[in-house]
C-alpha cells in the first residue's frame, strides 16, 4: 500500500508540474487544467488509501474504529466538495479575485489548525519533539495565520466590504518589524519548552501573526490588489509546504513549494511591470506612500466632451487600426461578448484590431485575459502592455473599455501621484481614444484619470454592454 501511495504522489506532483507549464500559455491553459485536476484526483485517492492503511494500523481489530475514521474522512471531503462545486458553479467572473482569496484564507486556516494538532498530539502522548519539528510547527502557524487574515482583508476589499483606500497607521513600518522580532523570541521560548507549556508562546504568536496579516494587506491601495491576491497565493502555497513538513506529507511539500514559488514569481514579475519594489509588496504597503489621491481628484483639468455611440461606430468603420484596452468594468457589465462581436465586425471589414492588457489590469492576474478567451477572442491580437504601447502612435481609434488607473497619464506625467512609476498603456498617444464608463468617478486606486479631459479623447457613458451592443448594430 504504501509503495502504491508513493508512486501516486510521484505521479500527482509531475501532473502538478505539467498544469503549471500549461497553464503559462493561452493555447496550452485548459490542457494545464486538465493535468491539474488529474493529479488533484489522484492525490484525494492515494491519500485515502493512506489514512485507510494508517486507521487499519493503530486500531487493529476494531473494524469500528476503522469504519468510523474511514466515515469522518469522507463527510468531511463530501461537504468540501459540495461547497466547492457551488461556489465555481455560481461565481460571476467578477467575484473571482475575491474567490480565490477566500480560498487562500481556507489554506492558512488549514496550515493554523495542522501547527496546533501536530503539537497538541506530541504533548498529549509526553513525546519529546526535536527542535526541527518545533521550528515546523512554529513557521507553519506563522504563514498560516498571516496568509488567514491577509486574505480575509483581500476578499473584503476586492469585494467593496471594506475601502480600498491604504489603512497608513503612524509608525506602520517599526508595528510590523516589532511583531517580527517579537515572534523570533517567541519562537526561542517555544523551541526551549517541552509539553503543554509551549502553548503559550504558541498561541501569543498566533495572535500576533493574525494582526500582522491584517495590517500587511490593509495597508496596501486597492489599485495594486492584482499583485496582493498573486502575493497570498505565493504564502498559500508556502502554508501548505509548512503543513506537508509537520505531517510529513511529501505530496504536500512539493505542491506547496511549486504554488509558493510560482506565486513568489508571478507577484516578482507584476512588480517589475508596475515599477514597484518587490521587497516592500512583502512588507505591506506598498504603493501607499506617494502622494494623495484626494488632491489629484481635486485638481482642476478642464472639460470632458462626450460621444454618442453612433459615432463611435463611424470612427471605427473609418480606422485603418484600432487597439482595445479592456478593464475591470468591461467584467463587471459583462461585456466581453459583444466585444468580441464588434472585434470580429471590424476584422470583416477589413480593419486591423488588437487588444492591449495591462499586467494588474482588472482585479487578478490575467483577469482580462480569461475573459477574452471565453469570449473566443482569437489569441493572437490579445498583446501584453510592453508588446502593443510603441504601436500606439499609430493607431487610428482606442477603445478604452472599463479600464482607468492601467491607461492614466498621471503615472508618467505627475510625480505626485499614488500611481507615479508605474508603467500604464499610453492610448494617450493614438489620433482617437474613446473611453467607455458609467460616470466620471475615479479608478478603484481613488485618482482622477488626466486622460479622460485630453483633446483627443471622448467619453462614452453608459453600460459598457449596451453600448458596445448599439456600435455593433451601427456597424452593420
Amino acid at each position: 500500500m504504501i509503495s502504491f501511495v508513493s508512486g501516486a504522489y510521484i505521479v500527482s506532483a509531475l501532473l502538478f508540474i505539467l498544469a503549471l507549464a500549461g497553464l503559462s500559455k493561452h493555447e496550452t491553459a485548459r490542457r494545464g487544467n486538465a493535468f491539474g485536476m488529474a493529479g488533484m484526483a489522484l492525490a484525494l485517492v492515494a491519500t485515502l488509501l493512506l489514512v485507510v492503511d494508517r486507521l487499519t494500523g493503530d486500531v487493529v481489530g476494531d473494524t469500528t474504529a476503522v469504519w468510523v475514521g474511514l466515515a469522518i474522512v469522507l463527510v468531511a471531503g463530501t461537504v468540501g466538495a459540495v461547497i466547492g462545486i457551488r461556489l465555481a458553479r455560481g461565481v460571476e467572473m467578477t467575484g473571482m479575485p475575491e474567490l480565490i482569496a477566500m480560498m487562500h484564507s481556507f489554506v492558512g486556516l488549514a496550515a493554523v489548525l495542522v501547527g496546533y494538532n501536530t503539537y497538541i498530539e506530541v504533548a498529549d502522548h509526553g513525546a519529546h519533539a526535536d527542535a526541527i519539528h518545533n521550528a515546523e510547527v512554529f513557521l507553519g502557524v506563522f504563514i498560516g495565520a498571516v496568509t488567514f487574515t491577509g486574505s480575509i482583508v483581500a476578499n473584503l476589499k476586492l469585494s467593496a466590504r471594506m475601502s480600498s483606500a491604504p489603512l497608513v497607521l503612524p509608525g506602520r513600518h517599526l508595528l510590523n518589524l516589532a511583531i517580527l522580532v517579537a515572534s523570533a523570541v517567541l519562537m526561542v521560548w517555544f523551541m526551549l519548552t517541552e509539553g503543554w507549556s509551549g502553548l503559550a508562546p504558541l498561541a501569543v504568536m498566533t495572535v500576533l501573526a493574525l494582526v500582522l496579516g491584517f495590517h500587511l494587506v490593509a495597508a496596501i491601495g486597492g489599485g495594486d490588489m492584482p499583485v496582493v491576491v498573486s502575493m497570498l497565493n505565493s504564502y498559500s502555497g508556502w502554508a501548505a509546504a509548512a503543513a506537508g513538513f509537520m505531517l510529513g506529507n511529501d505530496l504536500l511539500i512539493i505542491t506547496g513549494a511549486l504554488v509558493g514559488s510560482s506565486g513568489a514569481i508571478l507577484s516578482y514579475i507584476m512588480c517589475r511591470a508596475m515599477n514597484r519594489s518587490f521587497v516592500s509588496v512583502i512588507a505591506g504597503g506598498f504603493g501607499s506612500d506617494g502622494g494623495s489621491a484626494v488632491g489629484a481628484a481635486d485638481r482642476d483639468y478642464g472639460e470632458h466632451r462626450e460621444i454618442q455611440a453612433g459615432e463611435v461606430a463611424e470612427l471605427l468603420a473609418g480606422a485603418s487600426s484600432v487597439v482595445i484596452t479592456p478593464g475591470y468594468g468591461m467584467a463587471v457589465a459583462q461585456a466581453q461578448y459583444p466585444v468580441a462581436e464588434m472585434t470580429r465586425r471590424l476584422r470583416e471589414k477589413g480593419v486591423t484590431v488588437r487588444f492591449g492588457i495591462h499586467p494588474v489590469a482588472g482585479r487578478l492576474p490575467g483577469h482580462m485575459n480569461v475573459l477574452l478567451a471565453e469570449a473566443k477572442v482569437p489569441y493572437d491580437i490579445v498583446l501584453e502592455m510592453d508588446e502593443i504601447n510603441d504601436d500606439l502612435a499609430d493607431t487610428d481609434v482606442v477603445l478604452v473599455i472599463g479600464a482607468n488607473d492601467t491607461v492614466n497619464p498621471a503615472a508618467l506625467e505627475e510625480p505626485g501621484s499614488p500611481i507615479a512609476g508605474m508603467p500604464v498603456l499610453e492610448v494617450w498617444k493614438a489620433r482617437d481614444v474613446v473611453v467607455f464608463k458609467r460616470s466620471m468617478a475615479t479608478g478603484y486606486a481613488g485618482v482622477q484619470n488626466p486622460l479622460f479631459f485630453k483633446e483627443n479623447t471622448q467619453m462614452l457613458f453608459g453600460d459598457a454592454k449596451d453600448k458596445v451592443n448599439e456600435i455593433v448594430a451601427a456597424l452593420g
